[in-house]
């Protein structure tokens, strides 16, 4: 069948919408949680900084990526039909509007909600005689000392300033001890000083919950700083940086010390963009600009704190349970609460976390490393956070004289330095650690464990092998805010496919045949791309057609094409992506049978799986992989069956319940924005899930 009817004549950008630009879209979405008053007032202001965060990231990964390409590769054009200048000037536009949102909510909707339930932020013309003096002192004694004026001449060049780090820019007039008057001056904010004061109840105002911003205290008493002269203005600015590591993998005889090298130089990147005060003269921020060697385009100027993500400190500091999330238990399975081993042995067992307890994962590494039968464990991690207790769980196992090996991912992006604390720490103990396979990021989630049993069948001691295979990390903080899968089998020959795929990550040898795991490099686009087709075949005989995929991003072109194809044939394609997609969906005679939604809601949607009719013969897989060209191509991944038919039926409901959500759902347009569901009686996905 061809890609496209005769009479439907589309050019790139008609197929494909910007990746960039729809990212941008997912933080849209994100901030819009903050003006959703059924979210509780704390929780809105943590989507709040959660939008300013993911726009950090996306400026110091994405639009520096794009400011490279622009000067390596102009003419280059993108799926859709932009070259990098074009896609900058998009960002430019649409990033702006959305800073804008983010202090226009801030500003005239949370600040006033907050007063509200008497949580203040107390501006300087707002201080009391007694909060003015305690301030002073607080300055003197906590600040004063650990800062640094540098003003501004030959001998005093403009200093180095840290990646995304507070900064303040001083208009100074009068003449120092030295004669000299240059003008500006520099004030850098350590990062160890609190960017929130909370004043003492005794002194506050209206409530017990009343708070100064670091910069309010530094604008106040700025003079103090520069003995003698006066500071005519008081700025505060921010410059985020290029924060992509460059590591040549083909000449690091160590990967490790080459990261670790990269590591130090991260916070001294290319210069991408600008933040300061509103309220600061064009004089002033364009002489940063030019310092910075920056476009106008690249400034953006805010009014209030240039670092809003500094708010999440809020939530933690104010204990009002009213205003948060009611607090949740994730439920452990029963089978799942004893010896691990004889459950799994049974049959598989599905966790759905975090409505499902991480617990126990960790205490499947845990009794591995305890039980005498256990001779071996390998394991892949890839973000794990500091003070891991499945990293403990594996030290420990390897203390107690067990074979493991891990695959320690150190390029998981602003996870390097964890990642390389970690693998030395296995080092110590004796684990084998290999950092995966050069050019290619490990961003499987497997864990094998291999123990001797007694067994009627195979004789008086076999081997056994028992896996658990996950769509997340191996990170119990995230697993409590992350919706992810996770699954326990002793499939022998899914078991047999995870110690395929160990293999090619810890020796060299050819492709293997694996069986039932779909793998990328190798086999994961290829297979999927015959199962898209399987249904366009099934819809064309008139039987059961549908594709149910949820994930993180849908970018990857051939995939997106293969999706027309199939609705073109008929297919009913229902999609739900939580941030990227570049496929434009209800475009008539291309997608109209293509449905794109975004849920978004008190967890971090995460899991990815797909699900084929098959001709009423369903094929159910959940994956570690998004369906862009980095994890078709790029990564090393796996997408599992469920075969257990009680599992799969579960994992549907699951998805159907997504479909129906009107309450956290987002409909994807074809001009790539999105419209919010209208809202009908009824509880959000999210909610059933808590309440089973």
């Amino acid at each position: 069948m061809s890609e496209t009817p005769p009479d439907l004549e589309l050019q790139p950008a008609d197929l494909f919408l910007n990746r960039e630009l729809s990212l941008l879209e997912f933080n849209w979405r994100v901030l819009a949680q903050a003006l959703d008053e059924t979210v509780p007032l704390l929780e809105r202001l943590k989507f709040l900084c959660i939008s300013s965060a993911n726009l950090d990231e996306f400026f110091e990964i994405r639009v520096a990526g794009l400011q490279q390409m622009a000067e390596l590769n102009p003419l280059n054009r993108g799926a859709d039909g932009m070259r990098p200048a074009e896609t900058l000037a998009a960002i430019s536009t649409r990033a702006r509007a959305l800073i804008a949102e983010q202090y226009r909510v801030f500003n005239e909707v949370l600040i006033p909600a907050l007063e509200q339930e008497k949580i203040r932020f107390v501006r300087r013309t707002e201080w009391s005689p007694e909060q003015d003096a305690w301030l002073h002192t607080y300055f003197q004694n906590e600040l004063m000392p650990v800062l640094s004026p540098l003003g501004l001449d030959p001998a005093h060049p403009f200093p180095r300033i840290l990646n995304k780090s507070l900064n303040f820019i001083v208009q100074l007039s009068g003449k120092d001890a030295f004669g000299r008057n240059t003008g500006f001056a520099v004030v850098q904010a350590p990062r160890a000083l609190p960017r929130l004061i909370q004043i003492p109840r005794e002194i506050a105002g209206s409530g017990p919950y009343d708070f100064v911003f670091l910069s309010s205290v530094i604008h106040a008493y700025v003079d103090e700083l520069f003995p003698g002269m006066q500071a005519g203005g008081c700025f505060q600015f921010r410059l985020t940086r290029n924060s992509d590591l460059l590591v040549d993998e083909e000449e690091a005889k160590d990967l490790m010390e080459a990261l670790e090298g990269e590591l130090s130089q991260r916070q001294w990147g290319d210069i991408v963009r600008l933040e300061v005060a509103h309220n600061c003269p064009e004089q002033m921020w364009q002489y940063l600009t030019d310092v910075a060697q920056l476009t106008a385009d690249d400034v953006f100027q805010v009014n209030g704190p240039v670092n809003l993500n500094r708010l999440l400190a809020i939530p933690d500091m104010v204990d009002r349970p009213d205003l948060k999330y009611p607090l949740y238990v994730p439920h452990v399975p029963k089978a799942l609460s004893g010896d691990l081993f004889t459950a799994i042995r049974e049959r598989d067992h599905l966790l759905h976390h975090p409505y499902d307890s991480f617990t126990p994962v960790v205490e499947f590494l845990r009794q591995a490393a305890r039980d005498p039968k256990v001779l071996a464990i390998k394991q892949t991690l890839y973000r794990t956070g500091d003070q891991s207790s499945i990293v403990d769980a594996l030290i420990e196992a390897a203390s107690n004289g067990k074979e493991v090996t891990v695959v320690v991912e150190l390029r998981a992006r602003f996870d390097e330095a964890n990642n390389i604390d970690l693998a030395e720490k296995l080092q110590e103990v004796g684990a084998h650690v290999v950092y995966g396979v050069v050019g290619y990021k490990t961003h499987a989630k497997m864990c094998l464990i291999v123990r001797r049993e007694e067994t009627v069948v195979d004789g008086p001691s076999a081997l056994r092998q028992y896996a658990h295979l996950g769509t997340g990390n191996y990170h119990p903080k995230t697993a409590r805010i992350y919706t992810d899968y996770g699954l326990f089998t002793a499939d022998p020959v899914i078991c047999r496919d995870v110690h395929a795929v160990f293999l090619q990550l810890t020796s060299l040898g050819k492709v293997m045949k694996l069986d039932r795991l779909l793998q990328s490099p190798f086999t994961m686009a290829k297979e999927v791309h015959g199962k898209i087709e399987r249904e366009i075949a099934h819809a064309s005989a008139g039987r059961p057609a549908r594709i149910i995929a949820k994930m993180n991003a849908l970018v990857e072109p051939d995939m997106i094409r293969a999706l027309y194809r199939a609705s073109q044939a008929g297919v009913r394609v229902d999609l739900i992506v939580r941030g990227m997609c570049s496929l434009r969906p209800g475009v008539k005679g291309l997608s109209d049978n293509i449905e794109v939604r975004s849920v978004i809601g008190r967890f971090l949607e995460h899991h990815r799986a797909y699900c084929f009719e098959n001709g009423g013969d369903i094929e159910l897989y959940l994956s570690s992989a998004d369906w862009m060209e980095r994890n078709l191509f790029k990564r090393v991944e796996v997408a599992f069956p469920i075969l257990d038919k009680r599992l799969r039926k579960r994992i549907l409901a699951h998805l159907q319940g997504y479909l129906e959500d009107t309450a956290q759902s987002w409909f994807l347009q074809a001009d790539g924005s999105y419209q919010r569901a209208e809202r009908i009686e009824g509880k959000a996905i999210q909610q059933k899930l808590l309440e089973g």
